[in-house]
């Protein structure tokens, strides 16, 4: 049953209706782009400061970005940071701040590398098979703070902090001892290759493999559980307010443990693009790191939903992917890591003025109704 079938004052407050849900996606959008240009005139200023001319920068990052290698690469470094925000927003919509995707997704990266170095398949099983242990994997490693939180009452930001410098440890500790395949050399140790069927097929020529499409095909499916099914209805009422939706009887304590591990399934596939499609193995210098953290920018960013977590992610590959032609042009690589933390606190700070402010707007609505109907 879609979630707006579903009854109660919780469902109306969840399922507003479409006249409101346009309205407030068109205020956030124009709040959000609002803050993008706020956050690129700051930067210009700061360049200025530094003796940089802003537009001469600003024209690099255009005329490299338009170019279509670069948008292959923009797509390419995209990629993940979907899987990532996705996989941040699963917690959030239930109130809950995963950051341990950083150690969730790294862990599953050596799991499904090594196990799918070892199976003999057809490619169109054997794929699938690597990303559902990668999956798995994620989601065992989540499992942890959920039940430290639902039995223990442990904070998820505690827990999944200090269980991602818990899996760094025993990840290095599985691969030393049971992992290590030193045929590569120097160092360039990773787990054994994985076989050719293995391998993510191209989309374009080596620039861009299919799990961009994973990634798309993700968000759809994050989208459709999350807004259109009873699920996903239990879920954001269980983070919106866990009493009113206990009174409904949802159990708060279940959706904890299956938003996490849900969370920890899709961070699994973080690292999937490196493992399947590029370095196609596991190795401490070959697969990508830091990308946890950056999942909760793009996230929040986004603002939790799945079209804002596209284009978000989108924008970061962007920048990143023109970063190196900035330092040809004698432009410091680094701006681009300071305009992407400017246009992240901006957005944040002036889409949350502007939801306080609609808030108040929609507080003093119903007052003057209240007041008007007791005239009445």
């Amino acid at each position: 049953m879609s979630a707006d079938k579903s009854g109660g004052p919780l469902a109306r407050i969840l399922t507003p209706s479409r006249a409101s849900a346009l309205r407030t996606s068109g205020t956030t959008v124009a709040s959000s782009l609002g803050a993008i240009a706020i956050a690129l005139t700051i930067c210009a200023i700061l360049l200025a400061v530094t003796g940089k001319n802003p537009i001469d920068a600003y024209s690099t990052i255009i005329e490299t970005g338009a170019s279509g290698n670069k948008l292959l690469e923009m797509m390419r470094r995209a990629t993940p940071l979907i899987f990532s925000a996705t996989a941040v927003a699963i917690g959030f919509k239930m109130n809950i701040f995963n950051i341990g995707v950083e150690g969730q997704y790294l862990f599953a990266a050596l799991i499904a590398a090594e196990a799918g170095s070892h199976l003999a398949l057809p490619g169109v099983i054997h794929i699938p098979v690597i990303l559902a242990v990668a999956m798995i994997a994620g989601a065992a490693w989540a499992s942890i703070a959920a039940l430290l939180k639902v039995f223990k009452n442990v904070h998820e930001v505690i827990s999944t902090i200090m269980l991602n410098y818990i899996a760094l440890s025993v990840i290095q500790w599985l691969f030393e001892n049971f992992f290590r395949d030193d045929s590569g050399g120097g160092l360039n140790v990773k787990t054994t290759l994985l076989p050719e069927s293995a391998h993510m097929p191209d989309l374009v020529d080596g620039r861009l493999n299919a799990m961009f499409i994973v990634a798309l095909v993700t968000v759809a499916i994050f989208w459709v559980v999350v807004y259109r099914s009873r699920f996903g209805f239990r879920l954001r009422a269980s983070g919106f307010n866990a009493t009113a939706a206990a009174t409904a009887g949802i159990d708060a304590r279940r959706m904890t443990i299956i938003a996490l591990l849900l969370s920890g399934a899709v961070a699994g596939l973080v690292a999937m693009q490196s493992v399947t499609g590029e370095a196609f193995a596991y190795g401490p210098n070959a697969t990508p790191i830091q990308f946890g953290f950056a999942g909760i920018t793009v996230a929040l960013l986004g603002r939790n939903h799945p079209v804002g977590i596209v284009v978000a992610a989108l924008l970061f590959g962007f920048l990143d992917s023109t970063s190196a032609e900035l330092q040809l042009a004698a432009v410091p690589n680094s701006i681009v890591k300071v305009m992407q933390a400017i246009i992240v606190l901006t957005v944040v700070i002036v889409n949350e003025a502007t939801i306080r402010r609609m808030n108040i707007r929609t507080a003093e609505r119903a007052r003057n109704e209240l007041a008007a109907g007791g005239a009445a």
